[in-house]
C-alpha cells in the first residue's frame, strides 16, 4: 500500500479528528480511511490514535508521529510545487464568498498573508449574509455555518464547530439584572439576528433538561455586525455565535448570560465545487484558512 497515502490519511485524520471527515476532504469511503490508517500502525507497530463511537484522539505516540508526519507531507507538496511554474507561482482571480462578520474579523487577516505570499492572485471578497449558490455566482469557494450542502457537486471542509452565546453590555446587565433561567428573557430586551435558523426561538438545552422561548427582540437586524453594536450600546440582550464576540468577550465589552445553557451549536466548513484538481491558487487558499483555524485552536476557543 502506497506509504505517502498512509501519510495524506493520517495527518488528514489528525486534523479533522474524524475518520469521516477525512475521508470527505480525501474523497475516500471511511472504510479506505480505515483501512489506510489500520496498515500504518500495523507496519509501525504502535497504536497512533484512540478510537471510540463518540469521538477520535491522538495517542502520544500519534502526537509526535504526526508533527513529524506533517511536515513530510508539506515538504513533498513544495516539492511538487516548485517544479510546476504554475504552482510555483499560482496567479488568476480567486473568488471568495462569506458573511459580513466572517470578512471582517477572519477572512482579512487570511487575504492579507496571502496576498504578501502570492502577490500574483486577486482575491473577488463576494460579502453577503444570505448563502449564495457557489456554481452560479462562479465562486471559488465559500464560508458556510452549516453542515451539509444540499448540492452533490459542492465538496465541504470543516473549519471548527462554534457555541451561539448570548451576551450583553456590563452596562445593560447592572441596570436590567442578570437572567438566571431561559425563562427570564421574557423580562430582557433582545437583539436578534432575523437570518438564523428559527431566528425567533431559542431551544436551550443544560444536560438532561431542553426549555423552548419563542423571542421577540426589540431589535432584529440582518447584520451580526449591527446587532453588536447595539448590544455594546447597552440595548439588550444578543444571541450570536462566538466566533462574531469573542473579541468583545475578551475584551470585556460583552459578558456572556446563560452560559450554563447551550443553544444548538453551527458546523463551520469551507464550500467549494468539486474537481479532480483544484486550481492552486484555491487549494492554497483553502490550506491557509485551515491552518489559520488549527494554529489558533478557535474551535477550542468558541466551544468552551
Amino acid at each position: 500500500m502506497d506509504r505517502w497515502t498512509e501519510l495524506d490519511v493520517f495527518v488528514r485524520i489528525a486534523e479533522e479528528a474524524s475518520l469521516t471527515r477525512a475521508g470527505e476532504t480525501l474523497g475516500m469511503s471511511i472504510s479506505s480511511v480505515s483501512r489506510y490508517l489500520m496498515n500504518l500502525e500495523t507496519r509501525l507497530g504502535v497504536r497512533l490514535v484512540h478510537r471510540s463511537t463518540r469521538q477520535l484522539s491522538l495517542t502520544s505516540e500519534g502526537e509526535q508521529f504526526y508533527g513529524q508526519a506533517r511536515e513530510i507531507m508539506h515538504s513533498l507538496l513544495d516539492a511538487e510545487a516548485n517544479v510546476s511554474a504554475k504552482a510555483a507561482s499560482p496567479n488568476g482571480r480567486l473568488r471568495v464568498g462569506a458573511s459580513l462578520s466572517f470578512s471582517l474579523l477572519h477572512l482579512m487577516p487570511v487575504v492579507q498573508q496571502f496576498r504578501d505570499r502570492y502577490p500574483n492572485v486577486t482575491i473577488d471578497i463576494v460579502s453577503s449574509n444570505r448563502y449564495y449558490d457557489i456554481v452560479e455566482n462562479g465562486l471559488d469557494l465559500a464560508i458556510r455555518t452549516r453542515r451539509v450542502e444540499a448540492d452533490s457537486s459542492i465538496t465541504i471542509r470543516r473549519l471548527a464547530e462554534t457555541r451561539r452565546l448570548l451576551a450583553a453590555s456590563p452596562a445593560y446587565l447592572e441596570r436590567r439584572g442578570t437572567p438566571r433561567h431561559p425563562s427570564d428573557l421574557a423580562e430582557h430586551d433582545l437583539i436578534l439576528y432575523t437570518l438564523a435558523d428559527n431566528w425567533n426561538q431559542f431551544n436551550f438545552r443544560k444536560g438532561d433538561d431542553q426549555v423552548r422561548i419563542d423571542v421577540d427582540g426589540i431589535i432584529n437586524a440582518n447584520d451580526g455586525q449591527l446587532i453588536c453594536v447595539a448590544a455594546r450600546n447597552g440595548l439588550g440582550i444578543l444571541a450570536q455565535p462566538a466566533y462574531i464576540i469573542q473579541a468583545d468577550l475578551d475584551a470585556g465589552r460583552l459578558v456572556r448570560v446563560l452560559d450554563d445553557w447551550d443553544l444548538p451549536r453551527l458546523t463551520m466548513n469551507i464550500a467549494f465545487p468539486t474537481k479532480v484538481m483544484l486550481p492552486t491558487r484555491t487549494r492554497l487558499f483553502i490550506d491557509f484558512l485551515v491552518e489559520r483555524f488549527r494554529v489558533g485552536e478557535y474551535e477550542k476557543i468558541w466551544t468552551s
